[in-house]
């Protein structure tokens, strides 16, 4: 999982990303391309 500030740029990389809000941490999942994972830091 990388931790990036903004995960605006990263959201539009891949069409089956998607923002989701857990525990007041915002991440990116994705659950065709693991490697889009991302949580911001």
């Amino acid at each position: 999982m990388k931790v990036r500030n903004s995960l605006k740029s990263l959201r539009t990389r891949h069409r089956d990303n998607q923002l989701v809000r857990r525990k007041g941490r915002v991440y990116i999942i994705n659950k065709t391309q693991k490697r889009y994972k991302a949580r911001q830091g």
